[in-house]
C-alpha cells in the first residue's frame, strides 16, 4: 500500500507507459486494486519456477526495472531478464547488480517509507528528463454513494441510531506490537463516554475473529458495536473501511488501507527505530493522522504522542 503514491507518480508523469509490478502472491489482490498498475506478475520464490519467471519478464521487453526494496534475488531477476536500465536503493551487495542506484539509508528512518519510494521515482524520472507529477490523497477512492450505503448497513447491524463509525482493528497479524485487548476496551469505553455519537466496528482479518469477539465482550453495555469479519475479499473490506469516520489500529495493513482512503486514523507503534510512527506513517493527509509510540522497547504498554 505504501508504494501506491509511487505508482501514481509514475502513471501521472508517464501516462502512456505500461506499468507492471512483480509482487508475492499474498499482495496480488492489493496490486490488482491499484488504478495505476497495468499488469501484475506473481513473484514465486520456488526454485522450479525461476526459469518460467525470468522468461515471462524477458518476453515483455521491459526498458526499465525499478526495485523499491533490493535483494540479491530480485537484482538477479532483472539482470537475467536483460532489462537495460535497473534502479534500486544502494543496499549491501545487491546494489552492484543494478545499472543505477540511489543512496537512501532507510534504516535511519528519518522519513516515511512512502517518501523513500517516491524519492526513487523522482530520481528515475529526472534521469529520464521527465517532468514529475505527484498524486495526492485519497489514493484509494470509493464512491460516496457506496460509502453512505455501507454505513447505513453497519448501523442497521448494530441496531443503533448513532451518527458516526469508529473502526478498531485490534489484531496485529504478527507484524508489530499492538495494544492489549484490555487497553483497546478501555480506550473504546472512554471514547464512547465522551463521544456518544460513535458506533464501533471491530474488524477482524483471517484467524482474528475470536480476538475481536473477545474485545466486544470487554466493552461497556452502552457501547454500540459490531464485529466485522473479512470474508468477502479484499475489495469489499477496503470499501467498508472507507466509510469509517475514524480508524484505530496498530501498525498493520488495515491501518494503511484506511490511510489510503484518507480516513482519519489513530495508530499505535512500537519504539523500534525500524518500526517508528514516522517510518510507517499511513498515506492520509497530515491533519488526519495521530500517532502514539511506546516510550521504550522494554515497555510497550507506555505510550507517547507523536
Amino acid at each position: 500500500m505504501l508504494a501506491w503514491p509511487s505508482f501514481a507518480m509514475l502513471k501521472k508523469s508517464l501516462p502512456y507507459a505500461q506499468i507492471d509490478v512483480l509482487v508475492p502472491e499474498y499482495t496480488k489482490p492489493l496490486a490488482e486494486l491499484c488504478p495505476w498498475i497495468d499488469n501484475v506478475i506473481i513473484d514465486s520464490t520456488r526454485k522450479e519456477d525461476q526459469k518460467r519467471l525470468i522468461a515471462t519478464i524477458k518476453n515483455e521487453n521491459y526498458s526499465d526495472y525499478i526495485c523499491l526494496f533490493s535483494t540479491i534475488r530480485n537484482a538477479l531477476l532483472g539482470r537475467k531478464a536483460k532489462i537495460p536500465y535497473r534502479l534500486a536503493p544502494a543496499t549491501k551487495l545487491a546494489q552492484f547488480l543494478f545499472t543505477d542506484k540511489l543512496k537512501q539509508r532507510r534504516s535511519a528512518s528519518i522519513k516515511p517509507e512512502y517518501e523513500y519510494n517516491l524519492d526513487l521515482m523522482k530520481y528515475f524520472l529526472q534521469k529520464k528528463g521527465i517532468f514529475t507529477q505527484a498524486g495526492k490523497p485519497p489514493y484509494l477512492k470509493v464512491k460516496q454513494e457506496l460509502k453512505d450505503k455501507l454505513k447505513v448497513q453497519l448501523f442497521a447491524k448494530m441496531q443503533t441510531e448513532k451518527l458516526k463509525l469508529c473502526f478498531v482493528h485490534a489484531g496485529s497479524g504478527g507484524s508489530a506490537t499492538n495494544l492489549s485487548l484490555m487497553q483497546y476496551a478501555e480506550l473504546i469505553n472512554k471514547l464512547n463516554a465522551v463521544h456518544s455519537e460513535f458506533g464501533f466496528v471491530l474488524t477482524a482479518g483471517p484467524g482474528e475473529e475470536e480476538n475481536a469477539k473477545e474485545l466486544q465482550m470487554l466493552l461497556d453495555k452502552d457501547v454500540s458495536s459490531y464485529v466485522l469479519q473479512s470474508k468477502q475479499g479484499l475489495l469489499c473490506f477496503c470499501e467498508t473501511i472507507s466509510c469509517a469516520d475514524l480508524f484505530m489500529a496498530g501498525s498493520t495493513g488495515p491501518l494503511h488501507i484506511a490511510g489510503a482512503c484518507n480516513v482519519p486514523t489513530i495508530g499505535f507503534f512500537p519504539a523500534k527505530r525500524s518500526a517508528t510512527a514516522l517510518r510507517w506513517k499511513p498515506l492520509n493527509s497530515d491533519a488526519k493522522h495521530l500517532a502514539f509510540s511506546s516510550t521504550s522497547e522494554k515497555n510497550e504498554n507506555e505510550l507517547c504522542i507523536n
